[in-house]
């Protein structure tokens, strides 16, 4: 034979091999288009090697998050004096206010449905948060497990809510919060992860409400402003009321810089004292952070304070912070702060681990069987200085474990007018040294 026609004759037996294969297999999967088939991916996969491309083509989407999610953390530390005072206090401290002895701060466990922030239609949520540790002699609310008991590590819920977005034309829409919740004045929070440092401002502990129990609105005018306004019992109140009045919550936050830089200016107005519903107090604070780069964070809390009660009380200051990620797993933070109390009559050390909630109670009026403890101390007419440097290290960490911070920080003290607040008002500065970790879950 020919070998022309011998190698035609070939080439025609393999031509209607090969298409009747490709007949075959298009019965069973649909053929790629003549893009995917001539594409790196395609060749390599017909190869049968892997390759970035080939991975992308088969990849599938991942399913979306739970709207409901349960987590929580462990938050635990010691802060260290070395003046080592004999009532084992660190004055200007609430939550980190036991000298030298380790603390349990919180075990919170929360339960959420929260609110989905790209939401343009009727959205929903809650929130219950459970907390068991030493935080909660300070954010318990009168008139709820207030006076469960007189331990140093005692339960409370900070927050529990119903929320609601709800879609208002030519505006992103109006959240809706009804329930007991964190204030949100201030840069720090109680929920420790979301903080710098372990130990907390002046601003912090006296400067604004921990919570509320009411109704609070916020208002996405665009995607420039929010207005927030809202009506609660008063700071720290919850089921009982010191005055039977109610306060006004309110202002407003800009979101600029495609959100790299926003600004919340918050006021909470209204009576606040035991017995008293006609003198007011207000709460004022501006709270600016700044994301300068991708590892810079600036942040600036402003704060005012007034009660009209007596011949007027005026308090306030303000708080800078510097963070800076040197690693995905290392950040270093600074803060400086200057606080003014204009009478003694915000800055207190408060000795028993009730005295702070017996306090806001205002039962030294109510019930003489809790008289005012004399080794509460107040710090005077006092400017109150403080800077505070820090570290906080997140190793990576196996599931269940959602994350570690161990936060080790110095900070100094040092009163800045002729009155010696520390030390049993002994000392006009004061050192310490504080190391927490939190764990999540």
């Amino acid at each position: 034979m020919n070998p022309f026609t011998s190698i035609g004759l070939a080439g025609t037996v393999a031509a209607y091999v090969l298409s009747s294969g490709v007949c075959h297999a298009q019965q069973g999967t649909p053929a790629p288009s003549p893009a995917a088939a001539s594409s790196p991916a395609a060749v390599n996969a017909s190869d049968g090697k892997e390759s970035k491309e080939a991975k992308k083509v088969v990849e599938q989407p991942k399913p979306p998050e739970p709207r409901f999610k349960i987590y929580g953390w462990i938050e635990g530390g010691i802060t260290g004096n070395p003046d080592a005072p004999i009532d084992n206090h660190n004055f200007g401290h609430l939550f980190t206010d036991r000298a030298n002895e380790p603390l349990l701060n919180q075990l919170s466990v929360v339960g959420e449905r929260a609110l989905d922030p790209n939401a343009t239609g009727f959205d929903w949520g809650f929130k219950v948060w459970l907390m068991y540790g030493s935080d909660a002699r300070y954010t318990k609310s009168v008139g709820f497990l207030d006076l469960v008991t007189d331990e140093r590590v005692q339960p409370d819920i900070p927050e529990f809510y119903a929320s609601a977005h709800i879609p208002i034309p030519s505006t992103n829409g109006l959240d809706l919060k009804l329930g007991k919740y964190a204030d949100p004045e201030s840069a720090e929070t109680i929920d420790p992860r979301q903080n710098v440092f372990y130990s907390h401002s002046y601003i912090f502990n006296f400067g604004v409400p921990f919570n509320d129990l009411g109704a609070l609105g916020t208002l996405h005018v665009n995607k420039y402003l929010d207005v927030y306004a809202g009506i609660n019992r008063g700071v720290n109140m919850a089921f009982s009321d010191n005055n039977s009045s109610l306060a006004f919550e309110g202002g407003f936050g800009l979101n600029l810089l495609d959100g790299n830089l926003t600004s919340v200016a918050i006021t909470h107005d209204g009576p606040e004292d035991t017995l008293n519903n006609h003198d007011w107090r207000y709460l004022n604070d501006i709270t600016t952070t700044w994301k300068a780069t991708k590892n810079f964070t600036v942040i600036n809390d402003l704060n005012l304070i007034y009660d009209t009660s007596g011949s007027g009380h005026w308090g306030g200051g303000v708080a800078q912070y510097f963070t800076y990620s040197l690693f995905d797993w290392m950040q270093i933070g600074l803060r400086g702060e200057i606080f003014r109390d204009s009478s003694g009559f915000y800055v207190a050390q408060f000795r028993a681990n009730n005295d702070f909630i017996h306090f806001e109670r205002g039962d030294n009026v109510f019930n003489p069987e809790f008289p005012v403890d004399p080794s509460n101390l107040g710090g005077g007419n006092t400017t109150y200085f403080e800077v505070t440097g820090g570290v906080t290290f997140k190793p990576n960490l196996p599931k269940p474990i959602a994350g570690l911070l161990i936060r080790p920080e110095v900070r100094y003290d040092r009163a800045l007018t002729r009155f010696n607040p520390y030390n049993q008002n002994t000392k006009e500065d004061q050192w310490t040294l504080g190391l927490d970790l939190v764990l999540e879950f």
